[in-house]
């Protein structure tokens, strides 16, 4: 909206000089369509302007003044082999315009050929700062891991939340559902953690492509601009980032890595919670959340029992462990007692 303001006072303003001084001779409303018309021609060029890239936009500029350059020797030698006057000038002016041109059209085009890294540090500084950002999306922002992981200095250079995420999460906040604003108000909270962390580099963009509506694939939209990597726990975000070639890190997949190894034989306690599925079966949970059936362990619920592992399953989810125990409760590999035992 600020650009379309000052382009407009652009306007008006060479408009209003036109009109008060009249060039060519041409009377005052003639003189400030002409400036008008100036203007839009300068606003036309300078949205091209904008469009190309910045490698295309040095080879141009690059193009123009060496153009410029070898139009200036043409015209030296042009005014010493021809004598002054109408003639000559008109070459001139020609040989400056053809010049221009070329050198123009053939810079742009040749653009793309360029390194800019190869000019110093100007342009590869930030662009690096760029690819080494991590763009967070709502959610993971909701979940509250990122701080952690980002104060135990797991994550290097700086965490990007662009305005439209904000405003996705402030809208959250705002829900007249009790959960979603619990959420919503959970996640403010763990952005003004990690701002008041000296430590993290936390930073808001305004990046925005209002074309686009949804915000994860704003999301990463952006992240191919920066060529940056985007920070979720969102299975289908992370699906889609897969089709547009987008780097993720997905927090629930550095979590199940994160998991303690757990081998067929091993032993451990756990407290049964619920019946599982199948017939006889208990339900419990460990720490970090895997879950754990037990065999013969429905009768168990809501008490510890040792048992054996039998078997690891990972599944999209997480992983679930499966183990044994007796029916009296001991671990399933425990030695069972002998009939001489039993008679006493």
């Amino acid at each position: 909206m600020d650009l379309v303001l000052i382009r407009l006072l652009f306007v008006a303003l060479l408009s209003a000089v036109c009109f008060f001084l009249h060039p060519f001779g041409l009377n005052g409303p003639l003189s400030a369509a002409v400036g008008a018309v100036g203007a839009g021609a300068v606003i036309v060029f300078e949205l091209r302007v904008r469009a190309l890239s910045l490698r295309r936009l040095i080879g141009a500029v690059a193009g123009s003044v060496l153009g410029i350059f070898g139009a200036a020797l043409f015209c030296m030698v042009l005014r010493s082999a021809l004598e002054p006057g109408p003639t000559s000038a008109v070459l001139q002016i020609f040989v400056l315009l053809l010049m221009s041109y070329v050198g123009l059209l053939v810079g742009t085009s040749k653009g793309e050929l360029l390194n800019p890294a190869l000019l110093g540090n100007l342009f590869s500084s930030e662009r690096q700062q760029k690819r080494s950002a991590k763009l967070l999306d709502t959610s993971v922002i909701i979940d509250g891991r990122i701080a952690d992981i980002a104060e135990a200095g797991f994550i290097d250079g700086a965490m990007v939340i662009p305005e439209f995420v904000l405003r996705e999460l402030q809208v959250v906040a705002d829900s007249t559902d009790g959960s979603k604003r619990q959420r919503g108000r959970r996640g403010l909270d763990m952005l003004q953690r990690m701002q008041s962390n000296a430590r993290l580099q936390v930073q808001i963009v305004p990046d925005d492509f209002p074309s686009i509506r949804e915000v994860d694939l704003k999301l990463l939209e952006l992240a191919k601009k920066w060529d940056a990597k985007v920070v979720t726990n969102d299975f289908n975000l992370n699906k889609v980032a897969q089709l547009h070639h987008v780097e993720v890190l997905n927090i629930n997949d550095l979590a199940n890595a994160l998991k303690p190894v757990v081998l067929p034989g091993e032993h451990m306690n756990v407290v049964i919670l619920k019946e599982g599925k199948e017939y006889n079966q208990g339900v419990g949970y460990l720490d970090d959340g895997t879950m754990v059936v037990v065999d013969h362990a429905r009768k168990m619920i809501g008490k510890p029992v040792e048992i054996s592992v039998t078997s690891v399953l990972q599944t999209a989810s997480g992983k679930m462990i499966f183990g044994k125990m007796d029916e009296n409760g001991r671990n399933g590999d425990a030695p069972r007692p002998t009939p001489m035992e039993l008679t006493h």
